[in-house]
């Protein structure tokens, strides 16, 4: 079999996995954005899967999107999904057309400021630490009102909603926390759900699911 008609017939796979998903929730599957994660994979891949009807992309790292993400056709959705360094912030403006990850006010503030430079408005999401994990990034739920408060103060900034990514485990209860707090924000965007649980998370409500093993297989 050749290597796009196994990423189709896993997107295929996929696809069917949401759409059920959705509908045991009373959802209407062309809600929930399949993001496809492209991380380590090569730019065939990407090109593979956009043949196969895949229009959104995302990737961890500013450097792999930045040799990737320009040679993806223009209808494409760029979509940096990892923790981005201050750093990186006017990089990452430039190149992604959605950010998953703000999760403070000082990146949101830099980000803000070279998306306006740039001359473009940016669809960001606030991300929530759900599990208190010292080695994740993200803001405790506690604090998510202020800077959701923030981010909506920058012009420049399309806050779309809310993203995690909880402790490996039962992750439905994370999921279930993020829509409560996110409806209590007044938000309708829920960036949640990798290869491991997306079903689950759809059921939940997410609006944005991240995958890539189920599509691309294992990472080299």
């Amino acid at each position: 079999m050749s290597r796009a008609r196994e990423i189709a017939e896993r997107l295929a796979e996929v696809r069917g996995r949401i759409a059920d998903a959705a509908r045991r929730a009373g959802r209407d599957p062309a809600g929930v954005t399949l993001v496809a994660v492209t991380k380590t994979k090569p730019l065939d891949d990407l090109l593979a899967a956009y043949q196969a009807g895949v229009r959104d992309f995302g990737e961890n790292r500013v450097q792999e999107a930045e040799a990737k993400f320009p040679s993806l056709p223009p209808d494409a959705v760029r979509h940096l999904i990892g923790p981005i360094q201050s750093n990186k912030a006017n990089r990452a403006a430039r190149l992604g057309d959605v950010l998953h990850a703000v999760d403070t006010a000082a990146l949101a503030v830099r980000l803000d400021r070279a998306a306006a430079e740039a001359g473009r408005r940016l669809a960001v999401y606030v991300e929530v630490n759900t599990g208190g994990e010292a080695t994740k990034a993200g803001v405790t739920p506690g604090a998510a009102e202020e800077l959701v408060t923030r981010v909506r103060s920058l012009a420049a900034l399309d806050l779309r909603g809310l993203m995690a990514i909880p402790p490996p485990g039962d992750t439905r209860p994370h999921f279930v926390l993020l829509r409560e707090l996110a409806a209590r924000l007044g938000l309708s965007g829920l960036s949640m759900g990798m290869s491991d649980d997306y079903e689950a998370a759809v059921e939940e409500g997410a609006t944005a699911v991240r995958v890539g093993t189920a599509l691309f297989g294992t990472r080299g």
